[in-house]
C-alpha cells in the first residue's frame, strides 16, 4: 500500500534524477529536468506539511481530489446535468431567461418534460372562453392616498445593493428598467451614481446600517435622508428589517472590500469594516416601526413608504398589524421575501434552515391584513425565486399584488449560476468589484436584455391570464391554480391554502391555529408576545 500511495512521487523522482543525470553528460539540456524536479520538491513538501492529509499520504496524486473538487460544479454544469436538474434554478429555467432576455424563440417542442404525475406538480386552471387583453403592462398603484402615488410594474427587480453587484450591472439594470417602465429596487447599499446614470425609477431601500442616510455612529440622518428620497427618480422608500437569504442576521463588508466608491455611496469610512446591524436603532417595537415609518414618509414628501421582512415567528408579525389598528398608521406596502430568496451570501443554516419560504409567508400577510380589515387599504409585494410568468401568475394568485425577482434580472444580465458571488471571481461580471472582470459587461447591450427579460415574461403572463379567461393580472386567484396532491388526487390552491374571511380577527374569528394561539398574545408595544408560548404550541 505505501508503495501505490507513493508511486506518484517515486516515479517523477526516478525521472527528474535520470534527466538530470543525462544534462550532467550533456546528453540533453538542463532545462528538460526543471518541471520534474520542481514536481519533486512539491511532493516533498507534500509530505511534511500538515494542514492535508491526504497530500501527506498521496503526495503530487492528492492535488487532483483538489482540482476536481474545485471543477466540480462546472463538470456536472456543463456535462452531467439535465434540463431539469440544477440549483437553486434548474438548467431548463436558467435558458427560458437567457432566450427571452436575447430575444430567441423560447417555445418547446415535443410537450412537456416534468412529471405531471408528480406529486407537488401545478398548473393553471384554463377557460373555455378566454379573453383578449389590449395590453401586458400589468400595473398597480402603491400609495393611493399619497402625495405621490406610483403606478408600478407586477413585475421589477428585486434589492441587489451596489457593492454586491458591479457598476456595470447596476447601469444596466437601471437603462433596462427605464426603457421597460419597471422599478429598480436598490438594496440597501443605497443609491450609487450608477442608479442614477440613466433615471430608471428607483425603490430605495432603507436597512438598519442606514447607508446612505446615517450619522457616523450609524444612527439614522434626517438631512441626508431628505436630500436623496426628495429626488424625483425614488418612487418608493423600504424599510428593510429582514431578508430572506439571512433574515435574523446582520451583515459585514469587510474593510478591504469597501472601495472609495462604496464608501462615498454608503457613507462609511474607508479602512473600517462596513457593518450591517441584525437589528434597527431608530425603533424597538412595532408602534416605534410605524412612527417611524410615518417620518419617513412625511420626509420624502409624502411618498409610499412600506416595510420589508422575511416572516420568522408570527406573532411578532400580527404585533406590527395590531400596532397599525391602533395608532392608524398604516405602510403603504409590505414586501415579503421568501427564505428561498438570496442574492446575499450567508451561512448555510441561514440559507437552509431559518426564515418562512413565500408561500407561507405571503399568506399569513394577506391573510393577516384580510382578517384585520386592512388589505384593501396595503399593497402587498413578493419575491422568492419569481422567474417565469407561471411564478408569478401563482404568486399573484396566492394573495400578492406585484412580484420582485433578483436572481431572474441576474441571468438576464447574464450571470451562469456559477455560485462565486462572494467570492469577487464573478466569471461574467456581475457580481464583483473587479474592474477588469465586470469590464466584460457591456451595459447597452445587457441593458437591452434586461428590458426584453421584463417585456417577454409579462407577454407570457398576459396569455395565461387569457387562457384562464381573466381581464388583468390582479383577478389571479388561489383557485385559478391546481395542484396535485398524490398519484391519483389534484385539488385547487384554494381547497389547500387556508384563507380568512375580511374583519375575522377583530371579530375574534380566528378559523386556524395559528390565528387562535398566537393573535390574542401578540402585542403592539412590543415583538414580544404577552405570555409565554405554550409547550406544543
Amino acid at each position: 500500500m505505501r508503495v501505490s500511495r507513493y508511486l506518484s512521487f517515486w516515479a517523477v523522482l526516478l525521472l527528474t534524477l535520470l534527466l538530470a543525470a543525462g544534462a550532467a553528460a550533456g546528453e540533453m539540456g538542463w532545462w528538460w529536468a526543471v518541471l520534474p524536479g520542481l514536481l519533486t520538491a512539491l511532493g516533498i513538501w507534500d509530505m511534511n506539511q500538515r494542514s492535508h492529509a491526504i497530500l501527506r499520504n498521496y503526495p503530487l496524486m492528492g492535488h487532483f481530489r483538489f482540482l476536481f473538487e474545485m471543477i466540480r460544479p462546472e463538470m456536472r454544469q456543463y456535462f452531467f446535468e439535465s434540463d431539469n436538474d440544477g440549483a437553486p434554478f434548474t438548467r431548463k429555467e436558467r435558458s427560458l431567461v437567457y432566450q427571452r432576455a436575447k430575444g430567441e424563440v423560447d417555445s418547446r417542442p415535443f410537450g412537456t418534460e416534468l412529471d405531471v404525475k408528480l406529486r407537488g406538480y401545478e398548473w393553471v386552471g384554463h377557460s373555455l372562453s378566454p379573453t383578449i387583453i389590449a395590453s401586458h403592462d400589468f400595473r398597480v398603484t402603491v400609495g393611493a392616498e399619497r402625495a405621490q402615488p406610483y403606478s408600478m410594474s407586477v413585475f421589477n427587480v428585486s434589492a441587489m445593493s451596489f457593492g454586491a453587484l458591479s457598476a456595470n450591472a447596476i447601469r444596466a439594470l437601471n437603462r433596462g428598467a427605464k426603457k421597460g417602465g419597471f422599478a429598480h429596487d436598490t438594496g440597501e447599499g443605497s443609491i450609487s451614481p450608477y442608479h442614477r446614470e440613466f433615471g430608471g425609477d428607483l425603490l430605495w431601500q432603507i436597512a438598519s446600517g442606514y447607508f446612505g442616510c446615517r450619522n457616523g455612529d450609524g444612527s439614522f440622518n434626517e438631512e441626508k435622508f431628505v436630500a436623496q428620497a426628495t429626488s424625483p427618480q425614488v418612487k418608493m422608500i423600504t424599510v428593510k428589517l429582514s431578508q430572506g437569504a439571512k433574515p435574523g442576521h446582520g451583515g459585514v463588508l469587510p474593510a478591504a472590500k469597501v472601495t472609495p466608491e462604496i464608501s462615498a455611496t454608503r457613507g462609511v469610512p474607508m479602512g473600517v469594516d462596513c457593518i450591517s446591524p441584525a437589528a434597527h436603532s431608530s425603533f424597538s417595537n412595532p408602534i416605534g416601526l410605524l412612527e417611524f415609518i410615518q417620518k419617513l414618509r412625511t420626509l420624502s414628501g409624502d411618498k409610499p413608504v412600506g416595510f420589508k421582512l422575511c416572516v420568522g415567528h408570527p406573532w411578532e408579525f400580527f404585533g406590527i398589524v395590531k400596532a397599525m389598528l391602533q395608532t392608524g398608521i398604516l405602510p403603504d406596502f409590505i414586501v415579503v421575501d421568501g427564505s428561498e430568496g438570496g442574492t446575499g451570501a450567508a451561512p448555510l443554516e441561514f440559507v437552509d434552515h431559518v426564515g418562512m419560504p413565500l408561500q407561507e409567508g405571503l399568506l399569513l400577510v394577506h391573510n393577516t391584513l384580510l382578517g384585520a380589515g386592512l388589505r384593501d387599504r396595503i399593497k402587498i409585494g413578493a419575491s422568492g425565486k419569481v422567474i417565469t410568468a407561471f411564478d408569478l401568475a401563482r404568486t399573484l394568485a396566492i394573495g400578492a399584488d406585484w412580484c420582485n425577482s433578483a436572481r431572474g434580472f441576474m441571468f438576464s444580465l447574464g450571470c451562469i449560476q456559477s455560485q462565486s458571488c462572494h467570492t469577487d471571481r464573478c466569471p461574467t461580471g456581475v457580481a464583483t468589484q473587479d474592474v477588469g472582470r465586470q469590464k466584460a459587461l457591456v451595459v447597452p447591450d445587457k441593458a437591452e436584455r434586461v428590458y426584453r427579460f421584463h417585456e417577454s415574461t409579462l407577454h407570457a403572463l398576459q396569455e395565461l391570464v387569457q387562457a384562464a379567461g381573466l381581464p388583468h393580472a390582479s383577478a389571479l386567484r388561489a383557485h385559478h391554480i391546481v395542484r396535485r396532491t398524490s398519484d391519483h388526487e389534484v385539488k385547487l390552491m384554494s381547497d389547500l391554502l387556508h384563507y380568512l374571511q375580511p374583519g375575522d380577527l377583530l371579530n375574534q374569528k380566528y378559523r386556524y391555529p395559528v390565528f387562535e394561539k398566537y393573535w390574542p398574545i401578540s402585542r403592539a408595544e412590543s415583538f414580544h408576545p404577552a405570555a409565554p408560548i405554550q409547550a406544543g404550541a
